[in-house]
């Protein structure tokens, strides 16, 4: 039976007493009526009173006929001749023993009562609202249980991670069937790890194992494990594995493992053994204890494994490790037709194109795209989504949302018209370099006077040194249009800068693509994902002079990028005075008509031929 449905006794009882109570006074106003002594002296005279109670403090009685509707009377004594005046009138009166014990228990227990209740509210505050016996049940596992039904989400529901699903169908397979899984000798990992980017859908896709096995799922956070009270984490994660084991098959799920799993010994006090580290080596112990054939399969999550601890992922722990990466086009095509189901779509809709504009996008960049797109056809009073609300949901969600109230003088909105068309042309004049879609200088998000967008229709997996410098040459061709016209430089081109610099250091410090300093790596990627782990931002592998050596090739390939991005421009700049003076007019130029304003446009000497001529 569910507790919430049951009644406690105590709140009965206190409802009678309250009901009885309020009974016994209504009655009371309603009968009695308090008088004063001399009232009732007067009314002995009359002859109007038949029977009194005498008692400590009070006199009560009643009158022979009703008075005014009041059949009683109350009163308070005051003169101690009243049993002779009785007499006198010849009214029938008696002395009452008024009983104290209910009024001296009750200011007893009521303050006890009072202070009770304010533990208990707090008791339950502390316990999340399970009332007296939370205190008790705190080391049990909070993780929520799901059957089937619950569930409601099935592989049908997850696209764009097709190897995923694969791997993850031997474990629904296994939990159908155990002991047919295991006849050639073969165990089931006894933990499965989904790593990925955030937004690519490993709890969605935890779910669906679930729903495909059709048993328990029980699903919890790390960072639930992790409270005030020493060993209480502990003590959660041996009561999730002893539920689990009961109700095996099942399915447990932790999400967010970096919160209960972070490597021991970072970032705590010399000599602690802090809640996390006992919660963790009790996940251990855990997973070293319990035997797969039992039926129990353990899932996790994280977009972090490289802090994870070691020891959590050798071989007989979480022996699989499953990435759930960003899809590809083909995956995109099939997530937004996932999402596409919930809304109204145009019939001239083409999926493969939207797929080809979101490169890099995850499973929740697309929900969120298809969302926005709705939203825009919405607000626009359409019938159906087109094409069109697709194009302007990527431009706010890439560039941010349009800010056409922002006053710009006359002479900025210049700067800025030159600088994004510096951008477009030199793209379009570069081989290779990912297509622009549109130009404006409309501001867009906190601080963008301006934009320029640039999406790949392909996914790229590597690129060529050719293909860097041509991309540093794009983000440069805003800052030489400046200096080519305008003769300085401005701070709108900080953020191309950064980027660029980036770039040209990363070529020098981590792919080996400067002749001097040889095909040598010093710096691994910080942001590593999976396999070891990169150095700190303070550890540094090579000395001074090839720091210094590494400062020269840096500032020497955005000298040499920024000069062929100005000589483009040079060459175009007729192209480039007609393209931005149309920007100016319309404030947003497309695909179709920057191809009409570049139309002659004179192409850049490939890097490749520059080197040869120069040998």
């Amino acid at each position: 039976m569910n507790r919430k449905n049951q009644i406690n006794i105590w709140y009965i009882l206190f409802a009678v007493m309250g009901v009885v109570l309020i009974r016994d006074l209504w009655v009371q106003n309603q009968t009695i009526e308090a008088i004063h002594y001399s009232q009732f002296e007067a009314y002995l005279d009359d002859g109007v009173i038949d029977e009194v109670t005498i008692g400590s403090s009070t006199i009560r009685g009643t009158f022979t006929n009703a008075i005014d509707g009041k059949t009683g009377f109350v009163t308070t004594p005051v003169t101690p001749d009243l049993a002779d005046r009785l007499n006198d009138t010849g009214v029938t009166y008696s002395g009452a023993v008024e009983n104290t014990w209910f009024t001296t228990l009750l200011s007893w227990v009521l303050p006890a009562l009072f202070f009770v209740g304010i533990w208990v509210f707090a008791i339950r505050r502390m316990g999340g609202g399970q009332g007296m016996g939370s205190m008790m049940s705190i080391g049990k596992s909070k993780a929520k249980v799901y059957v089937e039904s619950d569930t409601k989400v099935t592989f049908a529901d997850v696209a764009g991670v097709d190897e995923a699903k694969t791997e993850l169908q031997e474990v629904i397979d296994f939990l159908q069937d155990p002991k047919g899984y295991g006849s050639l000798g073969a165990r089931m990992p006894k933990g499965i790890l989904l790593v990925g980017p955030p937004g690519t859908g490993k709890t969605l896709l935890a779910r669906a194992v679930a729903g495909e096995a059709g048993v328990p799922f029980y699903s919890i956070s790390g960072s639930e494990f992790v409270e005030m009270f020493v060993g209480v984490g502990a003590a959660r994660v041996r009561d999730l594995f002893e539920q689990a084991r009961q109700a095996a098959p099942a399915i447990i799920f932790i999400d967010e493992l970096d919160a209960l799993g972070r490597a021991r010994g970072a970032n705590t006090m010399q000599g602690g053994n802090d809640e996390r580290e006992q919660t963790l080596n009790q996940l251990l112990s855990e997973l070293d204890g319990f035997d797969p054939s039992e039926g129990v399969v353990l899932l996790s999550a994280t977009n972090r494994p490289e802090i994870l601890d070691p020891a959590l992922l050798r071989a007989g722990r979480f022996d699989r490790q499953v990435l759930v990466d960003r899809p590809d086009r083909a995956g995109r095509v099939q997530i937004l037709r996932v999402h596409m189901k919930k809304i109204v779509l145009s019939p001239e809709m083409e999926l493969d194109d939207i797929a080809a504009l979101t490169t890099g996008f995850s499973g929740a960049d697309l929900a969120n795209l298809v969302n926005e797109a709705a939203l825009l056809a919405t607000r626009r009073r359409a019938k159906v989504v087109t094409e069109d609300d697709f194009t302007h949901a990527i431009e706010r969600i890439v560039a941010g949302l349009e800010k056409r109230n922002r006053l710009i003088n006359p002479r900025e909105r210049k700067i800025v018209a030159y600088h994004e068309m510096g951008h477009a042309l030199v793209s379009m004049a570069l081989p290779g370099v990912d297509t622009v879609h549109k130009v404006s200088i409309i501001p867009r998000g906190i601080g963008a006077l301006g934009y320029t967008i640039q999406r790949p229709t392909e996914d790229r997996f590597l690129m060529t040194e050719a293909e860097l410098r041509d991309k540093i040459a794009v983000l440069m061709g805003g800052r030489a249009a400046e200096q080519l016209v305008f003769g300085h430089l401005s701070t709108g081109a900080a953020d191309d800068l950064a980027r660029a610099t980036d770039i040209a250091r990363s070529m020098v410090a981590r792919y080996g693509m400067d002749a001097d300093l040889g095909s040598v790596s010093y710096e691994a990627d910080k942001s590593s994902f999976l396999g070891d782990r990169a150095p700190g931002y303070l550890e540094r592998r090579y000395s001074e002079a090839t720091a210094e050596a590494m400062d020269v090739a840096v500032r020497e390939v955005l000298r040499e990028v920024s000069q062929r991005a100005l000589e483009i421009l040079t060459d175009n700049r007729d192209i480039l005075e007609n393209a931005a003076r149309r920007l100016l007019k319309v404030e947003t130029l497309d695909e179709a008509a920057l191809h009409e304003l570049a139309h002659g446009l004179r192409g850049a000497e490939p890097v490749e031929a520059k080197v040869a001529m120069n040998e």
